[in-house]
């Protein structure tokens, strides 16, 4: 299988996650314009497994680092199996509340709120677990997001120029940190499945009973499959807001609207298995850090390209000023502290 080794070349390739991981809403706004979000979410996962199964037929099953794909699959222990599965269905739940609150609130709302304090829950659990980095720095930094996030819910609830009610921006910011929530457990278990952070630091490690990051990324994507006939099933009987859906009526949609939810999931799925293969060259602190300014690059999305806050006063603008400036504060003291 293909590792980059490469120091420069995996640094960009970082770039590329994060640009990814907090690009992939964009697909959801544009299919948004004619179609519901429940309906787009089939055609993101289905997006996510065939773009992992293109990776580990191709990446995942040539050069000279590791298990091939094929060989690797047979190898991988049930227990492992079990672990990446678990934590497929953990990130589809916590994804279905964040496509939810995207929905609702918006790109620039429902990522920094979601996927920032899944930021801050996962760093306490690393350190109560693994008692790594400087103590001080990593409270600081936890707590400067904890600032960002707050400046955001506040930005939201004085949001103007929108046809979306009080009641129903508040139901985007609890879904947004309910995701947030469970987004913050899914990762150790698929790194568990991989044999922990030192599988991925070490290329040769990448061997049965252990899974290689292109068998991980077909076992998890299959996880979110397998669970979306149950979550995401309920969620169209019992839709968070609107009527609702039938999968007749995903059945009916245009095939230009199918691939825009597939090339979703096909973004970010791509900026997943990255975050695997160029974690060797690039180091953990680099590659965490590039990663998790993912909710600043969905912000400026929401923000200067679809304007979700447009028609808001100059206060409003302010806040999400603030939170531009604390989350990175926050997000590089994090960074200091694990290196």
């Amino acid at each position: 299988m293909v590792i980059v080794n490469n120091y420069v070349l995996a640094v960009i390739l970082c770039f590329v996650i994060m640009l990814c991981w907090g690009s992939w809403g964009n697909t959801q706004k544009l299919a948004a314009k004619s179609w519901r979000y429940e309906l787009f979410y089939w055609d993101y996962v289905i997006g996510m497994v065939l773009f992992a199964l293109l990776l580990a037929f191709t990446l995942g099953s040539f050069g000279h680092d590791g298990e091939p794909f094929l060989q690797n699959i047979k190898g991988v222990s049930a227990a492992n199996w079990g672990w990446i599965l678990l934590g497929g269905v953990i990130f589809n739940a916590s994804n279905i509340l964040l496509s939810a609150s995207t929905s609702i609130a918006g790109m620039s709302v429902a990522f920094p709120l979601g996927v920032g304090l899944a930021l801050v829950l996962g760093v306490a659990n690393n350190y109560i677990v693994n008692h790594t980095g400087n103590p001080v720095l990593l409270a600081a930094g936890v707590a400067l997001v904890v600032v960002a996030i707050v400046c955001n819910g506040i930005a939201s609830g004085k949001k103007g120029g929108s046809d979306v009610g009080g009641a129903e921006r508040r139901k985007g910011v609890i879904l947004a940190l309910v995701a947030g929530v469970l987004m913050s457990f899914f990762s150790s278990f698929v790194m568990r499945g991989m044999g922990n952070v030192d599988a991925v630091a070490d290329a040769a490690k990448f061997a049965a009973p252990y899974a290689t990051p292109y068998t991980a990324a077909v076992i998890f994507t299959l996880g979110v499959l397998a669970s979306n006939f149950l979550f995401n099933t309920v969620v169209m009987k019992k839709p968070f807001v609107g009527e609702p859906v039938s999968y007749s009526q995903y059945f009916a949609g245009s095939a230009g609207t199918h691939l825009v939810g597939m090339l979703g999931g096909a973004i970010w799925c791509l900026g997943t298995a990255l975050s695997y293969i160029t974690s060797k060259a690039a180091g953990p602190a680099v590659s965490y850090a590039l990663g998790q300014g993912a909710p600043m690059i969905a912000a400026i999305w929401g923000v200067f390209v679809w304007k979700e806050f447009k028609g808001s006063g100059k206060n409003v603008y302010a806040l999400l000023g603030l939170m531009f400036l604390f989350f990175v504060a926050g997000l590089s003291l994090i960074v200091a502290a694990g290196a």
